[in-house]
């Protein structure tokens, strides 16, 4: 296996008393899913925000591509190739698919030493892109509105590939679709992972992150449980692990096996 693009040890990452993080420790290699597992209040949002830049952890280290990572902000986790596509996708509803695919990259060509906007290399790139993830638009100037949810996913997740993604975050990327968009999304993933590039899939479904997880790591309380392989780890295990198993069946027996 090649070198772990991004490896993240013993992080602890405090909020006054309230300790998130309590020590996780995770690698990440080039074209795998990592399937990152765990209940409400597991520390999964911190631990993605602590990976992207928005919060500095309080202690443990951070080494990106071999080198220590110090981002003062998620800028610099952009620029060198750490790409988050969170829940509520930073898309304007009203605007193109096109112009939102280049919202803050808009390509520009110059008319009499005057730059503009250029809408005809926009509107082919973002044809091209969303063709190779499988995704046949109208044409670029249909409003992002007006695509289901998957579609707007996918448009997210080709943008941050186009900019130069080595690693894609992808916060509970499936958690509002049905099941034909949950589909297309898995499907989008997949091909991410086999252009060479690290996705990392924040899920709470145990069924998503099996159907395309390369290892899953489940964290409960800001700790990491394990992780293990594809084939090493059945759904029902994955599930225990992020319950609480011991807790469970501590509960079950209170209740005389009723849970």
């Amino acid at each position: 296996m090649a070198d772990p693009i991004i490896r993240m040890v013993d992080i602890e990452k405090h909020f006054g008393r309230v300790i998130a993080l309590a020590g996780v420790t995770l690698e990440i290699f080039p074209g795998e899913c990592h399937c990152l597992l765990g209940d409400n209040g597991a520390g999964k949002s911190t631990f993605i925000k602590t990976m992207s830049g928005v919060h500095k952890p309080t202690h443990g280290e951070i080494f990106f591509e071999g080198q220590p990572l110090h981002f003062d902000d998620p800028r610099d986790a952009i620029t060198a190739g750490i790409a988050t596509v969170y829940q509520d996708l930073a898309m304007i509803p009203l605007m193109s698919v096109s112009r939102n695919f280049f919202m803050g990259n808009e390509p520009l060509k110059r008319i009499a030493g005057f730059p503009f906007f250029d809408h005809a290399r926009a509107n082919t790139v973002t044809m091209e892109e969303m063709r190779k993830m499988g995704i046949n638009l109208r044409g670029p100037d249909q409003a992002v509105g007006t695509l289901s949810g998957g579609e707007r996913q996918t448009v997210a997740i080709a943008r941050a590939v186009y900019f130069g993604a080595k690693v894609l975050i992808l916060d509970e990327p499936t958690s509002a679709l049905g099941v034909r968009q949950t589909s297309n999304v898995l499907a989008t993933i997949d091909r991410v992972r086999k252009k060479g590039i690290a996705v990392v899939f924040i899920t709470h479904n145990v069924r998503h992150a099996l159907a395309v997880g390369d290892r899953f790591t489940v964290l409960n309380r800001g700790k990491t449980m394990g992780t293990a392989m594809q084939g090493e780890i059945t759904p029902e295990e994955l599930q225990d692990l992020m319950a609480g198993g011991q807790e469970m069946a501590e509960l079950e027996g209170s209740l005389g096996g009723t849970v």
